[in-house]
């Protein structure tokens, strides 16, 4: 009998364990911390096998530092060939199954990210959340659910982070405790660790597909139905500016990303992003990402002076991820003098509210223009708002796609094309509604036909409520 079989057989088998790596919703957060905290309550055996595993872990450190310029397959052979001699060397009696058990622990704390590396293989997980190292909650089919994975210390939790921000030239400690990093496959980062943070290392992830999510994907998700799709297709083919506006989590970039993708292979696309996200399949794409202050404080590149760079670059297109300051100006400006097509995306809960933030944030450039000047400029760089929103039961629907109409009087005049109609929940608590047009004709409709997209004004014919309420 292996050591970590005693160990086991000395504490007993729990009932209710789950495989190792195993995603295990919870019932609720209250009875869950108490479990979590029952777990973390480790028994002499279980600290004895801990001590040992930290040696091994020790001795993998000086033997992965010699070998800086092996390849994944090389680091796993050369972590094997140490863990035998080590096991050999401290005369340990292990099992094979408990010695795979070690291994795959070990090459996941060097190669991978640790016990969370389960949690970003697994498809149906589209967010982690890791709030400290004995708590992490993951989102899992639109709703958050505390998972059973945890980390053994908070210093295992701390070597993951280090390893995410360092593939990218990215620092952080006490004094750069915060920064937003990717993950290989693209999905997003972001870390906060004390003194700022008071639960310890903050570590969220969000996923991102490997494959990157087509149109049909999201008419097959119900994000919104053919006539919508085909309607912003045609908007991105005809070169109008569009606005993707929505909440934290509501999906505006997987949105921009199939938006994005409608843009013709012959035309030069320049993004511009605070941290990589978009996946675009065009050949001639040109990525640009912000850069960080250093720690005395300097070198810092905004995502407005990769704007400002990216007119300098004869693009056809310029996609930037996401307006959140002063580069606000800068593309309403690009949009507005001859660089039409342009795609980006906001923060905001409605369409006339992504305007008036976009107001804001052209304030927050320094500019010192009155309220008109700064509404005409949007009303004529910005020709439609796709709104998104995550929705109660976790479902994301795009709920409108507005046209912007221009200025009447002092106030930016919107309409709604298409949008989603909620008539009620589901017992199970489903969000039911309907897609449908409004029946009012787009005034962008005869720049549309010039373009050559061939719109049929039967797209914007209103759809019955199928459940026979009206809609109302």
């Amino acid at each position: 009998m292996g050591l970590l079989d005693r160990v086991q057989k000395q504490q007993g088998p729990d009932p209710n364990a789950a495989p190792e790596g195993a995603f295990v919703p919870q019932a609720g957060a209250g009875p869950a911390r108490q479990a979590v905290a029952a777990a973390r309550a480790r028994t002499p055996f279980e600290q004895q096998a801990e001590r040992i595993k930290n040696r091994l872990q020790a001795r993998l450190i000086e033997t992965i530092d010699e070998g800086e310029d092996e390849d994944r397959a090389q680091r796993a052979e050369r972590i094997t060939e140490a863990l035998n001699a080590v096991v050999a060397e401290m005369g340990l009696s292990l099992t094979k199954p408990e010695k795979q058990r070690l291994l795959d622990s070990v090459l996941n704390d060097f190669l991978g990210l640790g016990p969370i590396e389960a949690l970003i293989s697994d498809p149906t997980i589209t967010e982690i959340m890791v709030n400290g190292p004995d708590q992490i909650f993951v989102e899992h089919k639109g709703k958050l659910t505390l998972s059973t994975v945890q980390f053994e210390s908070e210093d295992q939790l701390r070597r993951v982070i280090d390893r995410i921000v360092s593939t990218i030239g990215r620092r952080i400690d006490e004094g750069s405790p915060m920064v937003d990093a990717r993950l290989k496959d693209g999905s997003r980062v972001n870390v906060i660790i004390p003194p700022l943070s008071l639960n310890g290392p903050i570590l969220t992830i969000r996923k991102f597909s490997k494959t990157p999510y087509k149109v049909s994907d999201l008419v097959k998700f119900g994000t919104f139905t053919d006539p919508m799709a085909n309607f912003v297709k045609a908007c991105v083919r005809s070169r109008l500016n569009m606005l993707v506006s929505g909440g934290t989590g509501s999906g505006k970039t997987t949105t921009l990303n199939v938006l994005s993708s409608f843009i013709p292979e012959e035309e030069r696309v320049v993004t511009v992003e605070d941290a990589a996200e978009l996946q675009l399949n065009q050949e001639h794409v040109v990525t640009l990402e912000s850069r960080p202050a250093t720690v005395e404080g300097r070198g810092r590149i905004a995502i407005r002076d990769l704007v400002v760079n990216a007119l300098r670059m004869r693009p056809d297109r310029i996609v930037v991820g996401e307006c959140r300051g002063g580069e606000a100006l800068d593309m309403l400006q690009a949009m507005n003098t001859g660089h039409d097509g342009s795609l980006t995306t906001i923060h905001a809960n409605s369409p006339r509210d992504s305007l008036n933030r976009l107001e804001t944030l052209v304030l927050m450039a320094g500019a010192e223009l009155p309220s008109r000047a700064i509404r005409e400029q949007i009303s004529s760089a910005i020709n439609v708002v796709v709104q998104q929103s995550r929705l109660r039961d976790g479902s994301r629907k795009i709920i409108a796609i507005s046209e912007v109409l221009g200025l009447h009087g002092d106030q930016i005049k919107v309409q709604d094309i298409f949008v989603f109609k909620q008539t009620g929940v589901s017992e199970d608590g489903k969000v039911q509604g309907y897609f449908t047009a409004t029946g009012i004709i787009p005034k962008y409709f005869d720049h549309l036909q010039s373009s050559g997209e061939g719109v049929s004004k039967d797209l914007f014919t209103p759809v019955p409520d199928p459940a026979g309420k009206g809609g109302k």
